[in-house]
């Protein structure tokens, strides 16, 4: 199945029904009244997040949806027939833009949760309603009122509790296929990750997390360098970053360490911090709030590097984050791996509320 992300629809609710004006024409009734019904309402256009749908590629080939019009009022006093709502399905973590001004209309995170795009018009009238003491025989009505219409752009949110971010063939498919069931491609070149993965870590009875591996971002990714920002959105939900960071040779990199002139790149603990700091800068200039999210940086292919390099990467970096937030595996070869599940279910349970 194709990931869509985003996409625009057309919402148009129904119209009102209008409200009837008729009086009573029954046998051995004299002078009969008015007895004219209400329109029906006009029907909604709502969506709705499910488990059920992951992408919004559905939407990608219909893009226009438009509720019935309401029924018109009847004599007897019989209210027209409502008409139905217009149920439009959206993954959960679907954010929903009014197209024209740009302001966010509504965050759908939780099952079950609703949006009302496009309320129907409310039915009209019938001459019941105008029926007085001074007035005994109405003829006047309402007619129903004009549904609303609008454009809304649609973007999904992967729901993830951590996100693996890093440049191209940093290790993040490798990984995420060896914590969980997910199958991404995993090949020897940049960019084998076209769309975001989502992939849950079971920990039997100690239970489960999501993790989400975003296409690996390259300097300049916040400008639109790359695959540019598209898939950045997709880590501003996540509770924690897993900032992946090779150990292995990475030709077509050009990470330079922010306020230096140039970087030893033979001295492998450079080489890592240049990566981080790289990535780092790109996540900052998309979202600044980045800044204060909980993160480990992981440096992966540690079966690549020789003990020398991993030991001045993760000095390098330790010096920049941390000691305890830097941790060293080989998602091939399984080092490291075990220990880097269970700090993240540390970490998560950490966030938890008391």
């Amino acid at each position: 199945m194709r990931f869509i992300d985003e996409v625009r629809i057309h919402v148009q609710s129904g119209r009102g029904g209008d409200g009837c004006a008729s009086f009573r024409r029954e046998k051995f009734v004299p002078l009969g009244g008015p007895d004219g019904g209400d329109g029906g309402r006009g029907g909604d256009v709502v969506l709705e997040a499910t488990t059920r749908r992951n992408t919004l590629l559905e939407l990608r080939g219909k893009a226009h949806w438009h509720a019935r019009s309401g029924g018109p009022g009847m004599t007897r006093q019989k209210t027209g027939r409502s008409a139905d709502e217009v149920l439009i399905e959206v993954p959960i973590g679907t954010r929903i833009f009014d197209e024209e001004s740009g302001e966010i209309l509504a965050d759908l995170t939780e099952e079950g949760q609703r949006y009302v795009a496009a309320r129907g018009g409310r039915g009209g009238e019938g001459n019941v309603a105008f029926k007085s003491s001074t007035n005994r025989t109405p003829t006047e009505f309402t007619p129903g009122e004009e549904g609303t219409e609008r454009w809304l752009r649609l973007e999904l949110l992967l729901m993830a509790d951590a996100g693996l971010v890093g440049f191209p063939n940093a290790g993040k498919s490798t990984l995420i296929s060896r914590i969980s069931a997910a199958r991404p491609r995993v090949a020897d070149y940049p960019f084998t990750t076209l769309v975001p993965n989502l992939g849950v870590v079971d920990l039997g009875v100690d239970g489960s997390f999501v993790v989400a591996d975003v296409p690996g971002l390259i300097e300049g990714a916040a400008e639109g360098a790359g695959l540019g920002h598209r898939f950045l959105r997709h880590v501003q939900r996540t509770r924690l970053l897993l900032h992946l960071v090779s150990l292995g040779p990475h030709e077509h990199e050009l990470a330079t360490v922010e306020g230096a002139s140039e970087v030893d790149l033979e001295d492998g603990g450079e080489r890592a911090l240049a990566r981080y700091l790289a990535i780092r800068a790109e996540l900052l200039a998309f979202d600044p709030e980045f800044a204060s999210r909980p993160e480990l940086v992981v440096l992966t292919k540690a079966d690549l590097a020789s003990p020398e390099d991993r030991d001045l990467a993760r000095q390098a970096l330790a010096r920049q984050v941390g000691e305890d937030r830097v941790l060293v595996l080989s998602a091939v070869t399984g080092t490291g791996v075990k220990e880097l599940v269970r700090r993240v279910q540390l970490e998560l349970g950490a966030m938890l509320p008391a």
